[in-house]
């Protein structure tokens, strides 16, 4: 049997055959059978599909190329030989090692996915075959990588680690050396603008202040590209049309460490518009559009206005159902007079409907929920506003972290798309719980439950079972926001709660209160809502504090015949609301404001009547385009007060519906609920003031100069005004993945809690050095101030916010607290 060698590579021109019999050139044959041999992961009918020749075909030189061109071609073989043994074609093939796994070391500057990321898009990842000849070639992409961030002493080594069963690990070894740091910056070319103005807007730095902890001078292309876009918008801005940046020179010192920049600049002179041309398909609106054009003639050409009108044109087409238009711009330079003359070109194209809305990644809300918030529907034509309206109503709902919405073409079709809306979930309940510290305060504890999502339903539920030191309760809420289709909510609640206000660091009292409340919701629109409610509410007041604030209502409830039994009261309850919220997200908002007005009075014929009145408000203003910071501002104000008499007195709001200030929602800085009025106590020596039996106030028998003054407690009082200014930044070393959950913010907070039925005047009877001893808890001017920053985490749990803050302003009697914790709400 003659064996004769045929090919051992690709190169086939030259070769021939050699044995008894055999030309010395090579001789075409006809192929009886084809054989391939070294199969190991590829099936044997693939390669011999691949292999374009069949039995029975006569076979030459040219063919047997061909052959091996496509088992090469089809990236499963790294090598390839062909011999013949008569009519038998024997193809022998070693098959490309499968990529076991891709590892990475010595890479602390780019992340694992990062350049995993780069490497996929070469084909280079696990369960592929690996192709050696191109590795050099990834090696160096790799390094460009690096080079790219400013690391030029950078090396990259690629490693392949044989593994049984022809599979293959491929590490590859980083050396990444130091970033090579920006020595200067050169602008060159400039007349119009400063060096110091130009590279002030620059993301690149050469100069870094001491004080700049998060400020660095490293070089990286991709800045690079979009400061010179920056430099070019700053110019089109104001008028220089013909803006150019001529050439850009990266030099590097001879140790690689550091770099010299150049950018060499054409300012052009500013053109003005001299005209706008609106052409294409108006739709009949072309007087519409003239009118809401924001570019007029005569003004200095800028580059942002002719993006703007273009995008504002493409939306407001979006609005009737033309999701794709296109607006483009073409100007027309007249060099000789400095003018452009802007064509606007419109194409609507064709008018898109929808087909259906889907929704992804809700995994406790129910699609009915999500689907009750939209305001685009299937069926209609697609309308950009009522989509984004549709977006911005899930994100107030508070139960998502993320909503991305996207059209999808139906395939096939060129007026049919299906509106994607993808939500990422976030923790909709909370732990009503609270943890505070301060350095007179000491620890406070509270504990609850709350969910706004009850079981994915949108239903608002919750089980209050709070026990402290000061407090017990139990608090069960129910609320369908939905009760009807139109958005009518209906709700109620049930508690019981006994308060101890001498353990709660305020003047002491005991209260003891059950009750319950039906609230319903009526909307107006989409940003604006009517609440309103009734309720009945049982309270209990014993073992009150002899303080003077106390005794002005205890004298008009008591039993004169039993001056030291407890007061219990009947009251039944209606509220009326008003809320208004065009805020982007329902938790860390960014954009937007809202307000919130709320009344409440006591029936009349109720034991206690008495009314209060409160309004919040908050407005965000982003401060740049991702929002990323922004600045807040929020304000609260409320009042109380009674009306009408009993048994011939004027009532008064009761002392323990005051209001209250200092905290995690308020006044930071200050011991929760210290801010205001405090108690005070007129005795004489060791005897305590008494109720005086005409029910005037209180009775000191005896000479007057012998009353002293006492200060207590905190007792809050019937009215407050706060406010607050807060910039959010970005938190600092926290992965981009978690700016949804976290949020860091620096404020300024301030206000009062005051008396306005204190009687300041009516205490001057006392002996000077007593009366100085009061402050005037009538004087709204009595304004606390502090600072600091607070940092708010969406935890598992629920919210968390950790503050510290210090006082600005402060009074003799304040108590202070510079760190607080709290776990169930944010601001």
């Amino acid at each position: 049997m003659r064996f004769n060698k045929l090919f051992a590579s690709m190169v086939l021109v030259g070769a021939s055959l050699s044995g008894n019999g055999w030309a010395e050139t090579f001789q075409p044959f006809e192929v009886t059978d084809i054989q391939v041999q070294g199969l190991q992961r590829v099936a044997l009918g693939a390669a011999l599909l691949t292999i374009p020749v069949k039995v029975g075909d006569t076979v030459d030189e040219l063919k047997l190329q061909q052959a091996i061109k496509s088992l090469y071609a089809s990236t499963n073989f790294e090598h390839i030989e062909v011999s013949r043994d008569g009519g038998v074609l024997i193809v022998t093939v070693k098959e490309r090692p499968t990529i076991s796994a891709v590892t990475f070391e010595g890479n602390k500057d780019i992340k694992d996915e990062q350049l995993q990321e780069s490497l996929d898009g070469s084909g280079v990842k696990t369960g592929e075959s690996l192709d050696r000849t191109m590795l050099t070639g990834i090696e160096k992409s790799l390094q460009d990588f690096y080079y790219g961030v400013g690391k030029y002493g950078a090396k990259v080594e690629a490693q392949v680690i044989n593994l049984p069963r022809n599979r293959v690990e491929l590490k590859f070894n980083f050396t990444e050396g130091l970033a090579a740091e920006i020595k200067q910056i050169n602008i060159v070319g400039n007349e119009e603008f400063s060096d110091a103005e130009l590279i002030g807007m620059l993301e690149l730095k050469d100069f870094v202040a001491w004080w700049d902890l998060f400020g660095e001078r490293r070089y990286q292309k991709q800045k690079l590209e979009a400061d010179l876009e920056t430099v070019k918008s700053f110019y089109q801005n104001r008028g220089y049309i013909r803006f150019d940046v001529t050439s850009t020179q990266v030099t590097m010192t001879p140790d690689r460490k550091g770099l010299y920049i150049t950018i060499n600049v054409d300012e052009g002179e500013q053109y003005k518009v001299k005209e706008v041309n609106l052409t294409g398909d108006l739709m009949g609106r072309e007087e519409l559009m003239k009118a809401i054009l924001p570019i007029k003639v005569g003004d200095m050409y800028n580059g942002s206005d002719v993006t703007f009108a273009e995008e504002m044109y493409g939306k407001y087409l979006g609005r009737f159902g033309y999701a794709y238009p296109e607006v483009k711009t073409y100007p027309e330079i007249d060099d000789e007079t400095k003018e452009v003359s802007l064509n606007v070109n419109i194409k609507p194209g064709k008018r898109v409907y929808v087909r259906s809305i889907n929704f992804s990644g809700n995994q406790i809300t129910k699609d009915e929920v999500m689907r009750r918030q939209l305001r685009q529907m299937e069926g209609a034509w697609l309308n950009s506003a009522q989509v984004e309206l549709s977006k911005s109503n899930l994100n107030r709902l508070g139960y998502f972290e993320t909503v991305d919405t996207e059209t999808v073409q139906v395939p096939g079709t060129d007026d049919l798309v299906d509106v994607a809306f993808s939500v990422k979930e976030q923790p909709s309940g909370s732990f009503n719980a609270g943890v505070g510290y301060g350095t007179e305060s000491g620890m406070s504890l509270q504990f609850g439950v709350q969910q706004s999502n009850f079981l994915g339903t949108g239903n608002q539920a919750g089980l209050n079972l709070n026990t402290n030191k000061y407090s017990k309760n139990v608090n069960l809420s129910f609320t369908d926001p939905y009760f009807t289709k139109d958005g009518v909510s209906l709700g109620g609640s049930i508690y019981w709660n006994e308060f101890d206000a001498d353990e709660a660091n305020l003047e002491a009292y005991k209260n003891s209160s059950y009750g319950v409340a039906i609230n319903s919701g009526f909307p107006i629109n989409e940003y604006n809502r009517i609440n309103g409610g009734i309720g009945y509410r049982h309270n209990e007041i014993s073992e009150i504090s002899a303080y003077e604030q106390a005794l002005r209502f205890y004298n008009i409830y008591r039993d004169s015949d039993d001056p030291n039994a407890s007061l219990a009261f009947d009251n039944f309850e209606a509220n009326l609301g008003w809320s208004r919220s065009n805020l982007n997200r329902g938790t860390f908002p960014s954009n937007g404001s809202s307000q919130r007005l709320n009344t409440k009075i006591t029936i009349p014929g109720s034991d206690l009547q008495y009314f209060k009145a409160d309004f919040d408000t908050s407005f965000y203003f982003p401060l740049n385009r991702n929002q990323s910071f922004v600045v807040l501002t929020k304000a609260r104000l409320g009042y109380g007060n009674g009306y009408g008499k009993f048994n011939d007195n004027d009532q008064i709001l009761p002392f323990w519906e005051n209001y209250y200030s200092g905290g995690s929602s308020s006044l930071r800085g200050f011991k929760s609920n210290s801010v205001g009025p405090r108690s005070f106590y007129l005795s004489r020596g060791l005897e305590p003031c008494s109720p005086d039996p005409s029910g005037d106030g209180c009775f000191l028998p005896g000479d007057p100069n012998q009353i002293q003054v006492s200060s207590g407690r905190s007792i809050g009082g019937n009215a407050i005004a706060t406010a607050s200014i807060e910039m959010i930044v970005p938190t600092p070393f926290l992965d981009e993945a978690y700016t949804n959950s976290v949020r860091t913010s620096f404020f300024v907070d301030a206000g009062n809690v005051w008396d306005t039925e204190f009687d300041y005047d009516s205490y001057k009877y006392l002996p000077a050095h007593e009366f100085d001893k009061l402050e005037d808890y009538s004087d709204p001017a009595r304004i606390r101030a502090s600072w600091g920053m607070s940092v708010q985490w969406l935890s598992p749990m629920g919210p968390m916010v950790f503050s510290l803050a210090w006082p600005i302003k402060e009074y003799e009697d304040d108590e202070t607290e510079i760190f607080s914790f709290n776990i169930g709400k944010t601001f």
